[in-house]
């Protein structure tokens, strides 16, 4: 019988399974499952696996995620981050890390051993590997993608306005947030991971010309150089309506695209390509927060009929971006069951 591991991996390689996986896009919903705060949740290895697993176990997805929050790299190369409150994600506390080329310079050598909370996420993602690698993917997330990276170390208005006045300032900062994109993403490799990924969101906000001139060129930099260095699929996430670079996106190497509400899904199909996976892409606040498991349901039909009607088999069913905390219990098992009640 196919695992959920086996059905996953093997979608993604456009072989023919049973049903289409199902894997919303849980990471802080997972501590509202477990009952512990974000904050515990962001800051502790056992109780972010332990929450991890017993999500797994009420829902039965066919991944579970690894992935505090959008700071974890920022925060292992010198940016000061936490959280203002115990149910808050983390985020900056202080000036941007990055102003100068000077201080491209002043950041170490990527080391996931001992930098920031690289140690914990790796510590949690083993756990996880333990208990459950046998039976579901766990997909790993290295955190951000070059551009956006850079955007949480110069700040996000401070980086737009360096793309005109300091490009080269730019593109040192992405390729030191490269070297650690791969060392990170390696390291989880090595911990056990299945699946690689990564966000590069505020690389949609500058316009398609743009994208292929500083985000593409660093994200397919560090595709390839994960799946060289370690032969795991790597997938690339960007909210919101990401219709005027997704054919951009596809020639990123990315293996898989996680893909938004706000992106036609059936457009996504014919624009990718059958040999790109896409992941998605369900409302996840009208439709999975703010819905009732009727409404999941239709979307979920409506989604799984878009991939069907463009004959694209490497589709994976999942939220259009991380579950809010809120969401119900109900709509998770509506999204869940959906597979079988489409089949």
């Amino acid at each position: 019988m196919c695992t959920s591991r086996q059905l996953v991996l093997e979608t993604l390689q456009g072989k023919p399974g049973s049903r289409v996986p199902v894997a919303p896009l849980t990471v802080h919903f997972c501590a509202r499952v477990a009952g512990v705060s974000l904050h515990r949740f962001t800051s502790d290895a056992h109780v972010m696996a332990d929450a991890v697993i017993r999500t797994w176990e009420r829902f039965r997805p066919d991944a579970v995620f690894i992935s505090a929050d959008t700071w974890v790299s920022a925060q292992a190369m010198g940016a000061r981050v936490g959280a203002l409150a115990e149910d808050q994600p983390w985020g900056g506390l202080d000036e941007p890390r990055v102003r100068t080329a000077l201080d491209v310079r002043g950041i170490p050598p990527p080391d996931p051993e001992t930098q920031g909370r690289y140690p914990l996420m790796l510590a949690a993602l083993r756990r996880v590997v333990a208990a459950l690698g046998r039976d579901v993917a766990v997909v790993a997330c290295f955190d951000q993608f070059p551009f956006s990276l850079a955007a949480a170390l110069m700040g996000i208005n401070e980086l737009m306005l360096a793309l005109e006045d300091d490009p080269a300032l730019v593109r040192a900062l992405m390729a030191r947030c490269a070297e650690y994109g791969l060392a990170y993403g390696r390291a989880l490799a090595a911990a056990g991971a299945d699946l690689l990924t990564g966000g590069d969101s505020p690389a949609g906000l500058i316009g398609p010309q743009r994208y292929r001139e500083f985000a593409l060129p660093y994200e397919q930099q560090l595709i390839a150089g994960l799946k060289a260095a370690t032969g795991k699929p790597v997938t690339l996430h960007i909210c919101g309506d990401a219709r005027p670079i997704l054919a951009d996106m596809a020639r990123s190497g990315a293996d898989g695209l996680e893909i938004d509400h706000r992106t036609d899904l059936g457009l996504a199909c014919r624009t990718v390509g059958p040999g790109i996976a896409l992941w998605g892409n369900l409302d996840p606040v009208s439709v999975l927060a703010q819905g009732d498991p009727a409404a999941v349901r239709r979307a979920a039909d409506q989604a799984l009929a878009a991939a069907r009607t463009a004959g694209h088999t490497r589709f994976v069913l999942s939220s259009g971006c991380t579950l809010a905390v809120e969401t119900p219990f109900a709509n998770v098992d509506a999204l869940i069951s959906s597979v079988s009640h489409s089949a």
